[in-house]
């Protein structure tokens, strides 16, 4: 039949890593979408409204109207209703709540995703040689993030907090960033393995690539300490800030160091900076792979970053302009994983041939 498995064992072998390649990419998307959620429940203040971490019972939502109240009731114990949400009323608590929740049970889906395929797989042996190892780090990297997305939220639940600590919240989104980064990688590989060969100056474009991925990758998590302190709804103007290209205040917060994560003022320029850096890098990679790599996937794929990082630039500014509105901000965000895509693309089309023994 058209759909049957592979009969022989050799065509098995040929079939399964692009299976489990695909099935990758998958989970991928789904953490994709899990860090746009992520966005919009940040950026609507919806992340505090649950208060209970409860892996298991937590996946159905209130079925009762008892239940909404106890829930709504031990959400007006913390600092974000008396100074932000108070009086909202059970109506407004729904809001937020569901968004949350949504946030949770996507979480949820993606573990059953990536759990129930992996088991199967290894207990029909379809399982590359050497790829288990790997495998099974990709699953503790997922329950990690669960973890610490509950350690992000009870930071929001502190005294005189109306959302979680910025510092938790850049480990939440890193640590996504880092899944999405190694499930992405390790999906291409089995789709695409190393070439025999690969033009000469693929050397130089892949440190440029490189430098582009390492600076996006920076421009990121420093994005992260610009929504840690909201520091997008400071100094709605570009290129200047308050006519100033280095904002005034700089350095005004003591220790020093903690001007690089607390300061509005410097983590908004350090993420401007940081993204022009990565912007241009980007483009230099792009033009030097139109320039000197033949047709096929690797200058596609320069080419494709140059793109994502131009529109990521221009939906920055366009975020900034208009002091981050709910949509726009997580565009932004989704956008941010756009861009990484591409990068890792770019990366794993020039990468070096596979050495010959």
């Amino acid at each position: 039949m058209p759909f049957d498995a592979p009969s022989s064992p050799k065509a098995r072998s040929r079939a399964t890593p692009r299976v489990i390649g695909c099935w990758l990419l998958g989970v991928a998307g789904m953490v994709w979408i899990m860090v746009a959620i992520g966005g919009a429940t940040r950026l609507t203040g919806s992340g505090l409204s649950i208060m209970e971490w409860a892996p298991l019972s937590g996946t159905l939502p209130p079925l009762s109207d008892a239940e909404w109240q106890r829930l709504y009731d031990l959400y007006r114990t913390i600092p974000q209703y008396a100074l932000v949400n108070q009086g909202f009323g059970l109506d407004g608590f729904k809001q937020i709540f569901w968004l949350e929740w949504a946030h949770r049970f996507w979480g949820r889906l993606i573990g059953l995703a990536y759990a129930l395929p992996l088991a199967w797989f290894w207990l029909r042996g379809r399982i590359p040689a050497g790829l288990k190892p790997r495998l099974l780090l990709l699953l503790l990297l997922g329950g990690l993030q669960g973890a610490v997305g509950w350690f992000m939220v009870a930071s929001g639940f502190e005294a005189d907090r109306t959302a979680v600590s910025p510092y938790r919240l850049v480990m939440h989104l890193s640590l996504a960033l880092a899944l999405f980064a190694a499930l992405t990688w390790t999906g291409l590989g089995l789709l695409r393995p190393r070439p025999a060969t690969m033009p000469a100056a693929t050397g130089s474009i892949r440190r440029q690539a490189k430098a582009a991925a390492w600076l996006l990758v920076a421009a990121m998590l420093a994005g992260g300490f610009v929504a840690g302190n909201r520091a997008g709804l400071d100094y709605n103007t570009f290129p200047l800030m308050e006519g100033r290209l280095v904002p005034e205040g700089y350095w005004r917060l003591a220790p020093a160091w903690s001007n690089l994560t607390l300061n509005v003022a410097a983590v908004q320029f350090n993420h401007r900076l940081l993204a022009s850096l990565a912007a241009l890098a980007g483009l230099g990679a792009a033009f030097a792979g139109w320039r000197r790599l033949p047709p096929g996937f690797a200058r596609s794929a320069c080419l494709g970053l140059g793109g994502a990082v131009v529109l990521q630039y221009a939906l920055g500014v366009a975020t900034l302009l208009h002091a981050v509105p709910v949509w726009l901000g997580t565009l932004h965000q989704a956008c941010a994983v756009l861009v990484l895509t591409a990068a890792l693309l770019a990366l794993h089309g020039i990468r070096p041939p596979k050495r010959v023994t």
